[in-house]
């Protein structure tokens, strides 16, 4: 069930019941783009659909909305390469994220870099990747405490997501550790390196 709603002129929210539903449609909405369709902006439960209303209209991006037959997540069907983030596991909530899962840090480490990850959407600062994979024994709530600053680099993980911090700013997520490659870069094009639908691995630095 799925509930379209005007956003402006040139623009819809398209509301889902779940993230695997945001998921499934945003790889078949972006895979038949119809024209006139400038972005797709997946979030947790939406997609906001950008268009040029010169060129389409609101009951024609509808109708393709509601035709789209989602896309399963077992491959990823972006046409985006993979990556592969290098990750030293030495983050200051390690040992806790291995006692709140009872996996402890060995198999916090094991099911982080055994999980096949897909950018679900971009949160709450440019670049910052929600990532999501069907490993569930990660699932961690926020820190209580917030920090005032987490470091470019950090690996966390909070709820169902795992995701990179792409600078320095304030976060509560768990963190587990640290990668060097860097995942926001205002000079490359584009400046995110983790776009939505991409899958993304994590490898032992």
């Amino acid at each position: 069930m799925i509930a379209i709603l005007p956003a402006g002129e040139s623009a819809v929210l398209v509301e889902y019941d779940e993230l695997p539903s945001v998921l499934g449609n945003f790889r078949a909405l972006d895979a038949s783009r119809i024209p006139g369709v400038i972005d797709l902006i997946p979030a947790a439960r939406t997609i906001l659909i950008e268009y040029d209303n010169t060129i389409t209209a609101h009951q024609l991006v509808e109708k393709w909305v509601r035709g789209a037959v989602p896309i399963e997540l077992t491959a990823d069907e972006s046409g985006r390469p993979a990556v592969e983030i290098p990750v030293r596991y030495d983050g200051p909530d390690l040992v806790e994220v291995g006692k709140l899962t009872g996996l402890g840090v060995d198999g916090v480490i094991d099911a982080h870099t055994a999980a096949s990850w897909t950018v679900a959407f971009i949160g709450f600062a440019p670049g910052f990747a929600y990532l999501t994979s069907s490993e569930t024994r990660l699932e961690v709530p926020r820190r209580s405490d917030p920090r005032r600053q987490v470091p470019a680099g950090a690996v966390g993980v909070a709820g169902p997501f795992t995701g990179v911090y792409p600078r320095c700013s304030p976060g509560g997520w768990q963190l587990i550790g640290t990668t060097e490659l860097s995942v926001w870069d205002a000079e490359r094009r584009p400046p995110a390196l983790l776009l939505p639908g991409t899958t993304v691995t994590f490898v032992r630095a």
